[in-house]
């Protein structure tokens, strides 16, 4: 028995926000005192660790349930399956419906639940639900299909990462130009082929001092609104954190699929900041005694797309399977790993082979 990814589908906003657009922001530090550096100079040293040139926001009338079954329909139809089999729709996400100008989060009803409703899915078995697992969201969500498909539980799952984070930014804060808007999703199912498929997955969570990385805060101007939060992170922390364990985490997942580390054809990462991600592919290699890294190992969408969270590996993968970015070209029987770390802390990783 195996659990094959069958059909992908992604939703990219049109509305580009480029890093000359933050330059006439006002930034403030965590004191809430003033950043003098020139915010020209900001923008560039922004570029130059994170590699982001623009992200992409929805538009104002969209949500995020709009974006994820917008995303949807497109895996279903390049799945081919009638949407009525599905046994499991599962929804990763953080901030749920965020309203726009508002920065309330909407999530009651489920975000799965309103996917399920635009779908026009009838069937009462095909269960609807949300996962809240920080930016390894998508890839958890996947998990629990191979989990629930493995078991006998369901054939066909419809695994979605949908996000707004445009909308729970605070315009004051340097950390505010990582993050975009975004939804990617498949179509997970039943195969009877062992040659193929989920060979593995590895997840770890800690959260002891790491469990406040990432939190909910005030905006960093000095006369903003106590009650209003936005999301916030102790970026240092994150890097240090993610460096030290996500390559570990994605050797042990090599390792219990039984492949060799030069069998793997693509590294499928979170997009969060490109020097980090090229960190952990050295780092990994590093572990296996390997200086010499293979060129075009790791796809990357950051520098256009920015972070859009759990949407960020399910739309990288979307794109290089269309032929997006040519130099990552994948056939049948290549051996992938996805792999993400964030909220939490949260860090996952899962070894496919197409």
């Amino acid at each position: 028995m195996a659990t094959i990814i069958t059909g992908t589908g992604s939703i990219i906003p049109q509305h580009i926000k480029s890093n000359q657009d933050f330059v006439s922001n006002t930034f403030y530090d965590e004191q809430s005192e003033l950043i003098k550096t020139p915010n020209q100079e900001i923008v560039e040293k922004f570029k130059g660790i994170t590699g982001i040139v623009e992200r992409r926001y929805a538009d104002v009338q969209v949500n995020t349930s709009d974006l994820a079954a917008a995303a949807a329909k497109l895996a279903i139809e390049n799945a081919g399956i009638d949407p009525e089999t599905i046994d499991q729709i599962i929804v990763a996400h953080n901030f749920g419906d965020v309203l726009n100008g508002t920065i309330q989060s909407d999530a009651v009803p489920a975000i799965a639940s309103r996917v399920k409703h635009h779908l026009g899915i009838v069937n009462p078995s095909c269960v609807a639900y949300d996962i809240l697992f920080g930016c390894p969201g998508w890839i958890q969500g996947v998990i629990q299909a191979d989990s629930f498909i493995k078991s006998g539980m369901a054939k066909k799952c419809l695994v979605i990462g949908a996000e707004t984070l445009s909308r729970v930014i605070d315009p004051h804060d340097r950390d505010s130009m990582i993050f975009s808007d975004g939804a990617g999703a498949c179509i997970v199912e039943h195969s009877e082929d062992p040659n193929q498929g989920i060979l593995s997955f590895s997840v770890q969570s800690h959260c002891n001092d790491e469990a406040s990385f990432l939190y909910m805060g005030k905006s960093y101007h000095p006369k903003a609104d106590d009650a209003t939060r936005y999301i916030k992170m102790k970026g240092r922390k994150v890097y240090e954190y993610a460096i030290k364990n996500v390559p570990i985490a994605m050797k042990a997942c090599i390792e219990k699929a039984g492949v060799e580390i030069h069998e793997v054809k693509k590294f499928f990462l979170h997009q969060a900041n490109e020097k980090m991600d090229e960190g952990f592919i050295k780092a990994l290699y590093k572990l296996y005694d390997i200086k010499e890294i293979p060129a075009d190992i790791m796809p990357m969408s950051i520098h256009e797309l920015g972070n859009s969270s759990v949407a960020t590996i399910p739309t990288l993968y979307d794109l290089v399977l269309k032929g997006k970015y040519p130099e990552h070209h994948l056939e049948k029987g290549d051996v992938v790993i996805f792999a993400s770390v964030g909220a939490g802390m949260n860090i996952n990783a899962i070894c496919y082979r197409l």
